[in-house]
């Protein structure tokens, strides 16, 4: 993340995004999701922070394919230290798992969303 990268966040304060400014006026912004991931068109400041707005949070527990394996993986951890994903069905029996960090954020695009 670069640090010119601005945190949007609800009203309960949950972090949804964070806006990419494009220029050094913050004209044009790219809307980015908690993964780091482009979340929307490049646009002016309210019609960006709208669209993490309603993206929200849901999609980070869908499933995950990490560097094109097809193997379903689950988000277990998000912070900006790292993001851990885990077996999506041992995941959600709660069962031990082999945990993989992919570096946050995660603009190289290692994860995608799974089938």
């Amino acid at each position: 993340m670069s640090q010119d990268w601005v945190k949007v966040t609800r009203e309960d304060g949950e972090t949804v995004g964070w806006l990419e400014p494009l220029d050094a006026e913050y004209a044009l912004l790219r809307p980015r999701d908690v993964l780091g991931h482009v979340a929307g068109p490049d646009a002016e400041w309210v019609p960006a922070e709208e669209c993490l707005q309603e993206l929200g949070l849901a999609h980070v527990a869908e499933a995950w394919n990490l560097d094109g394996d097809p193997r379903a993986l689950s988000i277990v951890e998000l912070s900006s230290a790292g993001i851990w994903v885990g077996d999506r069905m041992l995941t959600k029996a709660l069962a031990p798992t082999e945990r993989v960090m992919v570096a946050w954020p995660d603009t190289a695009g290692r994860l995608s969303r799974g089938a």
